[in-house]
């Protein structure tokens, strides 16, 4: 099969390289045809673990307590928020916001309820209560109302009062709801009990549909926050905005990535063109590796689009790793190329691209494959995205193979190989000569350096944590930064956390007693119900005790429950803490909106439950939110006096720190295999455990010296970081595996293997430097993304490329020289 798949090669590519040419034409217009669908998906759904039991009870808390999207605009006024023309720019400003079309409601400092800051109170069994905007309303006392009130101070109005904040609720997408219900059972059927192939097809299609409505959302959402900016910017002039929350968020981390990939791929691109002139100075040698790379990635974002295969915040970077998978091929061709024509000046273009083909087809693919090995971990995260970038990774790689190694030869064949100046190759002052000087001269100190870095990179990933800010996702210049950070600092936190609590005793099912009769006659007759009787004086202590816990801690800020209204409502009852009877009294005559956004987003009274919900100071340096989740489940029980299955602790928050917690296993798992599936892929390669042991230690040194150094450094493993450790064992492998298939086979002509050691440095060591040396540069322009996430792919994939190369060009000819892992050396010439 091999044999007869080169003979087809042979006679299609490289004698008819038109052909070849114009079929792979064909291929890239239908590609890039489909390329014009390659879409970004930045959706909590994109990062969440697909059947993860948080998921599911998030979901259904959700449903349950009717909570909804919302979107925060933090308000400076330039005058005084209280002053006549601060209200006026409240007022205008939630008109405005609220004409737009996701927005369903607006609340803000105007329609905060006041119980004690009118001059004559209300005498009237009015069901309404004053607001700013009633007549004879105090505003001092309004102020000081607000700013105590344990419902909208430090949420509505900050604690210096120069804060004022506008929710804007938004619309659900009932179809949109729906249609991820029918998917999530089927998701769930699917794990449990296992589905037929006609559910099979229905999950495909209920998926399919919900990723159609989704992407229609999205693009409707996206539309109307930037409608959202434009109006807040019309305010400049009177008053200072930043608009913050999650589905915010989310629209700003695409529109981050996709502008990162226009300008920076551009950037990265003409930084390449830069580096590759500099080092070869012909147009050919700088030409064939970036068309290759063109044609690599317009197929691979072709195939994408017409798998509707989506890129995430965590595979964005992929078009990236293929950019360096195929510009390291290319270069090593090229310098193979040019190596052979300088040994062979009378080669004419057929023969010398034939001996590069010869001399390069295997070792590429022997790096191809184990490189798609090294990718392989992230198949086994359990996270969708994740495992869809180890699969787009596997496959990225494939295509830069077969694409690469039909682009290089015809072109070539048809233009011509251009001439290789004399003395190009000699050893004489280069980098790689200092490097071989270095290793043969000083072999034992390049040992006793890696024993040094191992114990670095092992003390590094000893202080490597798991964490996850979206936050510090962002520079502190941007405007996306500045309103989460004012939000997070003066309006009550960030990332919210949900703490259910379920009560034992179950809900009476009538009212009964003095109590019941009193609230009728109250109620002019109207009959109670079960709700009359389930606000006993046991569960509200409950929900107190689980509230003040919460807010004690100093990691959390605003804290929202029952326990918020009652406390609020005390002015009601002189002052006074309110009994079951004035709970119930309450309950009744609160308006259906004010009962709905402070009672029945709270308490679950079908379910015996209530909902406390808090919100992360997220821009704290000293969140450890792993430990503090662990700190409220341990000891929140003990605190409320229930049992801890009865205590459920969810949200935002929670699903993150799961999905991370996920990642960082599976990573730490498949590490090991990893590098025990590369030596075994050296082995079946070199056949000698020796190479393999030699052949995998600078990749694992590589892999845990970079994740040691971002321990060392603070930088946290979050879900872009945390697949570095593939992405270097990907990146370091390839280096490896061209040294030494190029050493074996140099030494199999000489038996020398210092002379080996020299020659493969002037050689294949030159074009490991140069594929170095190129990607280091090229991404060196993404430290300058305002996505802290992609600017820390660029140090770290630079990193880990220095590293790498250094590695193969030191540790690993040494270990060659100690181990000769090759056979005894010789003087004679051994034939290949």
């Amino acid at each position: 099969m091999l044999e007869l798949f080169c003979r087809a090669y042979w006679a299609v590519i490289l004698k008819s390289p038109l052909l070849a040419l114009a079929a792979l034409a064909l291929l890239v217009v239908a590609m890039g045809f489909h390329a014009t669908r390659f879409s970004l998906d930045a959706s909590a759904d994109a990062l969440l673990l697909e059947n993860d039991q948080e998921l599911r009870q998030w979901r259904q808390t959700q449903s349950r307590y009717a909570v909804q999207d919302m979107l925060v605009v933090g308000v400076r006024t330039k005058s005084d928020a209280f002053s006549d023309e601060g209200l006026s720019v409240l007022h205008r400003l939630a008109e405005e916001l609220g004409a737009v079309g996701s927005v369903q409601s607006v609340f803000g400092l105007l329609d905060v309820p006041l119980f004690e800051s009118k001059a004559e109170a209300n005498t009237g069994d009015s069901a309404s209560f004053d607001t700013l905007r009633s007549e004879g309303i105090d505003r001092t006392l309004a102020r000081n109302e607000i700013l105590a009130s344990p419902l909208f101070g430090g949420l509505i109005l900050s604690e210096d009062g120069a804060v004022t904040a506008l929710v804007l609720t938004l619309k659900q997408d009932t179809d949109l709801i729906s249609l991820r219900q029918r998917r999530d059972a089927l998701r769930q059927q699917r794990a449990e009990e296992g589905i037929s192939s006609e559910q099979s097809d229905a999950l495909e299609a209920a998926t399919a549909q919900y990723r159609r409505a989704l992407t229609a959302h999205d693009t409707r959402l996206h539309h109307d926050i930037a409608k959202l900016r434009r109006i807040l910017a019309q305010f400049s002039s009177q008053a200072t905005t930043h608009l913050g929350g999650t589905p915010m968020i989310a629209d700003d981390m695409v529109s981050f990535i996709r502008s990162d990939l226009i300008v920076f791929g551009f950037g990265v691109t003409a930084f390449i063109i830069l580096t590759l002139a500099g080092l070869f100075r012909r147009i050919q040698w700088v030409a064939l590796p970036l068309a290759s790379c063109a044609v690599a990635c317009v197929v691979m974002l072709g195939i994408l689009g017409l798998a509707g295969w989506q890129v995430t915040v965590i595979s964005s970077n992929f078009i990236s790793l293929m950019l360096i998978m195929t510009m390291s091929m290319n270069i090593h061709l090229v310098v193979r190329c040019r190596q052979i024509k300088q040994d062979n000046p009378t080669f004419d273009t057929p023969t010398l691209v034939v001996a590069t083909i010869k001399a390069l087809a295997r070792p590429c693919l022997y790096t191809a494959v184990t490189t798609i090995i090294g990718f392989c971990s992230l198949v086994f995260s359990g996270i969708k995205p994740v495992i869809d970038f180890g699969y787009m990774m596997s496959l990225g790689i494939v295509v830069a193979y077969v694409t690469s190694f039909i682009l290089f030869p015809c072109l070539l064949l048809l233009c011509g190989a251009p001439t290789v100046p004399s003395g190009t190759g000699r050893l004489g002052p280069s980098l790689t000569g200092a490097l071989a000087t270095s290793t043969l001269g000083h072999g034992r100190a390049v040992l006793v350096i890696a024993g040094l870095l191992t114990v670095v990179g092992g003390v590094g990933i000893y202080q490597l944590e798991v964490e996850n800010s979206f936050i510090k996702y962002f520079r502190a210049s941007t405007e996306i930064y500045q309103g989460m950070a004012l939000i997070d600092r003066h309006l009550g936190g960030t990332t919210p956390i949900d703490v259910l609590v379920r009560f034992d005793e179950e809900p009476d099912a009538s009212c009964a007693g003095e109590d019941c009769e009193d609230l009728e006659e109250l109620l002019d007759g109207e009959p109670t119900n079960p709700a009359d009787a389930w606000f006993t004086k046991t569960k509200t202590d409950q929900i107190a005790r689980a509230h003040d816990y919460l807010e004690s801690l100093p990691e959390i800020g605003k804290v929202l429950s029952l326990t918020s209204l009652l406390r609020a409502a005390r002015p009601l009852n002189e002052g006074r803490e309110l009994t079951s009877f004035d709970i119930s009294v309450l309950y009744r005559r609160l308006p259906s909106s004010l009962r709905r956004d402070t009672v029945d987003a709270y308490v679950s009274i079908d379910h015996n439950e209530a909902r406390i919900a808090a919100r992360l100071l997220d821009s704290r340096p000293d969140i450890r939110r792993k430990a503090l989740l662990e700190k409220i489940e341990a000891q929140l029980p003990k605190v409320v006096g229930v049992e801890p299955e009865n205590i459920k602790v969810g949200g935002t928050l929670v699903l993150y720190s799961n999905m991370l917690q996920s990642l960082f296993q599976s990573q730490i798992m498949t590490a090991g295999a990893v590098v025990l599936g590369i030596g075994a892929m050296f082995f079946l390669l070199f056949r000698s455990l020796t190479v393999a042991f030699i052949g995998t230690l600078p990749n694992a040194l590589a892999a845990g010296l970079v994740l040691g150094i971002m321990g060392l450094c603070s930088i946290p493993l979050d879900m872009m970081t945390i697949t570095i450790a593939a992405i270097t064992i990907g990146i370091a492998v390839d280096d490896g595996i061209h040294y030494l298939y190029r050493f074996r086979e140099r030494w199999r002509e000489t038996g020398d293997y210092a002379g080996t050691l020299i020659d493969c440095h002037q050689s294949v060591g030159k074009a490991m430097l140069y594929t170095s040396v190129t990607v280091v540069f090229g991404f060196s322009i993404l430290v300058f993304s305002n996505f802290v996430p992609t600017m820390y792919f660029g140090v770290l994939t630079g990193l880990a490329m220095t590293i790498a190369v250094v590695g193969s060009l030191t540790l690993l000819p040494k270990l060659i020289l100690a181990f000769r892992p090759f056979g005894p050396a010789t003087d004679a010439t051994v034939s290949t």
